[in-house]
């Protein structure tokens, strides 16, 4: 078998490429990643040298170089992560974000069904996607797969939309899919922008933890190596056609997730109890944030025998640790334009 991952050189691709090239010998794993700011190489460093993985540096935005790649490695089967993914990013350039997840999953589209046009046999294309695409919910229930699509920021949308294409052509071309839509990841090689490695920068460095509006948003959170064994699951088992929510059944509110990160932080690193809670910060609020997301995953549970393998207070410990054990690569992705983009998202120093 032959898959093309793309964007596996990203936080939660890089897990899902590790664990494929390691768990599946017999396969061979193609990655395919632009290198933009959130890509890294260091991220898959460890199965760099492994026969049965592939590094292809591309942008799936090129329809003609996607299309020669398609027919030169003849894959068989397509797990698309590519994304742009930050909201914050997605209020300042709605465009690139369409970009990429529409026009870019559309292009991957298209190289997929022109390659299998003849026999989608033991052919698949995997969509992955975020519990985004459902809105914001209030103070009760959760998103299943029958939930209503209303996306509340550019990124949402722009995801909602990638996630009908592939709908459309497995309707209208009759090419076979899955999607899935996941909570909020955390865990080792997450790009700091997003709040918890974002949170534990700042905490090794004594800056600011810049918190927006009350700190009430509740969000559901799962750690990344467990959603990659849900894909892995979802992938080899999963029914065509269906969609899967992948959800951690771990319901924080970002003020109460912080305040443990700051006393889990503490602790390890022999600070005295309160000092990172002191470094809290309330800034601004951003434009449409969402009130609260939370996933139910019962389908994939009962379906599949998947659930989430550590609590969320063990998977907090375990990433805190890899960033303190890889300060180097943090300084790393930290220098340069992320700079100049953390200044001007909190107006605040890097």
């Amino acid at each position: 078998m032959k898959i093309l991952i793309t964007g596996g050189a990203g936080f939660i691709g890089s897990h899902v490429v590790r664990r494929m090239v390691k768990r599946y010998p017999n396969y061979h794993i193609y990655n395919l990643d632009a290198l933009t700011y959130a890509g890294n190489l260091e991220n898959i460093k460890d199965i760099e040298s492994f026969k049965n993985y592939t590094f292809i540096k591309g942008d799936i935005t090129n329809a003609e170089f996607l299309n020669s790649l398609f027919l030169k490695y003849k894959f068989s089967s397509v797990i698309h992560l590519a994304a742009e993914s930050h909201v914050d990013r997605s209020i300042i350039d709605p465009l690139a974000f369409v970009k990429t997840n529409v026009i870019g999953t559309v292009n991957l589209l298209n190289a997929s069904k022109e390659l299998w046009k003849d026999d989608f046999t033991n052919k698949l294309f995997y969509h992955v996607s975020t519990d985004e695409v459902y809105g914001s919910l209030e103070n009760c229930g959760l998103f299943t797969e029958n939930t209503s699509y209303k996306p509340n920021s550019p990124y949402a949308a722009s995801k909602a939309s990638s996630d009908h294409f592939v709908r459309a052509y497995g309707e209208t071309y009759n090419l076979p899919f899955i999607i899935s839509n996941c909570s909020n990841n955390y865990g080792p090689n997450h790009f700091p922008e997003k709040l918890i490695p974002l949170f534990i920068n700042n905490i090794i460095n004594k800056k600011s933890l810049p918190v927006y509006g009350d700190g009430n948003y509740t969000r559901d959170w799962l750690y990344v190596e467990d959603h990659a064994k849900a894909i892995d699951l979802a992938f080899h088992k999963g029914k065509t056609g269906e969609t899967y929510n992948i959800g951690g059944f771990n319901e924080w509110k970002n003020i109460d997730l912080v305040k443990l990160l700051c006393k889990q932080m503490d602790t390890i690193l022999n600070r005295p109890g309160g000092e990172s809670k002191k470094l809290i910060t309330f800034v601004k609020d951003r434009p449409g944030h969402d009130l609260r997301y939370a996933i139910d995953a019962t389908k994939i549970n009962e379906e599949l025998d998947w659930k989430p393998s550590v609590t969320f207070e063990e998977g907090l410990l375990k990433t805190i640790n890899w960033y303190l054990e890889n300060q180097e690569w943090l300084k790393n992705v930290t220098s340069g334009s992320y700079v100049e983009y953390y200044s001007k998202m909190y107006n605040q120093k890097a």
